[in-house]
């Protein structure tokens, strides 16, 4: 059936593969989320496990959204892991590393999905495809918040500002 919602057919395609890496790099971060979720040790467990926990639902709420949108542009969306490898710039964890390692690799997760879901707006934007664009904005919010928030675990000195930080070294 032909699909006449005002963009290209060429470009309704170029959006889809653009989709379909976000998808991947959302379902490998999903992936890698829940398994640090379920393996993370350590004196900050209780606030990583919630905080993983938050994260990951949210990406698998998100899962969905993104697949759908492939769907309403007339294509199928990947739905494999050997397909979500290929397509992804997240790699899987073979080992369980400590906790702050979890969050460095968290934080690069969410900062990849960021950047994969910005190139993807600039296809769909160009496209004149509001929903995918309005969708992409949603996501690249939620990425670098999580990743903002992610990285105050690994900063030094937390709870002091660059200035107290140097005024308490004085003391």
């Amino acid at each position: 059936m032909n699909i006449d919602i005002g963009i290209s057919t060429e470009d309704r395609a170029k959006i889809v593969d653009s989709l379909s890496h976000v998808l991947a790099d959302s379902y490998m971060l999903y992936l890698k989320t829940h398994n640090f979720h379920w393996n993370v040790t350590g004196p900050m467990f209780q606030t990583l496990h919630v905080m993983f926990q938050e994260q990951y639902t949210e990406l698998w709420n998100a899962l969905d959204d993104i697949a759908e949108r492939i769907r309403a542009l007339g294509h199928f969306a990947p739905g494999t892991y050997k397909r979500y490898a290929e397509l992804s710039t997240i790699k899987e964890e073979a080992d369980v590393p400590g906790a702050q390692e979890m969050i460095r690799q968290l934080v690069a997760g969410q900062e990849a999905v960021a950047r994969t879901a910005r190139a993807a707006f600039r296809i769909a934007d160009a496209a004149d495809d509001q929903p995918t664009a309005g969708m992409l904005a949603n996501r690249m919010e939620v990425h670098e918040k999580n990743a903002w928030m992610l990285r105050a675990f690994l900063e030094q000195g937390a709870g002091h500002t660059q200035g107290e930080a140097s005024s308490d070294s004085k003391n």
